[in-house]
């Protein structure tokens, strides 16, 4: 069961990149649009616990890293979503989180690879934003994240949760 979960999982990171990176930039806020991958690796991360998030925000920073319309040095997005599954995953510790709980740990993770990838290529001089841009970048990627949490976080939980029911976190 294990093949059969690893691969629904990374055939929902590649329907979600393919949303993100096709429909979404027609519904871009700001330029900015919503990480579906992002809310994917949450969604693993709060049915499945850290280890398998971590894993799962590895393959999908590193699809968002190489995928086109890539304009950074690739290794960041994989780096914030691996952090994000860990940390994800470390603060679910209930069995079934509440919807405030999604909703609050949907913003935090938002908020942590979003700053991740922001300060990286800081670090790295990709492309140079001043630090206010970056804080808006980070709010306006938050609030988006926040609006899809309620339409993408149930489907996603409930793909990981009937696909192995007894090993659910």
């Amino acid at each position: 069961m294990t093949a059969l979960r690893s691969l629904v999982a990374v055939v929902a990171i590649g329907v979600a990149l393919v949303l993100q990176v096709s429909v979404f930039p027609h519904l871009a806020w700001q330029g900015i649009v919503p990480n579906l991958c992002l809310l994917v690796v949450v969604g693993a991360a709060l049915t499945r616990g850290a280890q398998s998030a971590a894993v799962l925000g590895f393959v999908a920073g590193v699809a968002l890293d190489l995928a086109p319309p890539a304009d950074h040095v690739a290794g960041r997005w994989a780096l914030a979503l691996v952090v994000v599954g860990y940390v994800a995953g470390r603060v679910s510790q209930e069995a079934k989180p509440t919807a405030s709980a999604v909703v609050a740990t949907v913003a935090a993770s938002s908020f942590i690879g979003t700053s991740v990838f922001a300060i990286s290529g800081l670090l790295l001089r990709d492309p140079a934003l001043a630090i206010p841009d970056l804080l808006q970048v980070i709010l306006v990627a938050v609030l988006w994240d926040i609006l899809l949490t309620p339409f993408v976080l149930p489907l996603v939980m409930a793909m990981f949760h009937r696909l192995e029911p007894a090993r659910a976190a």
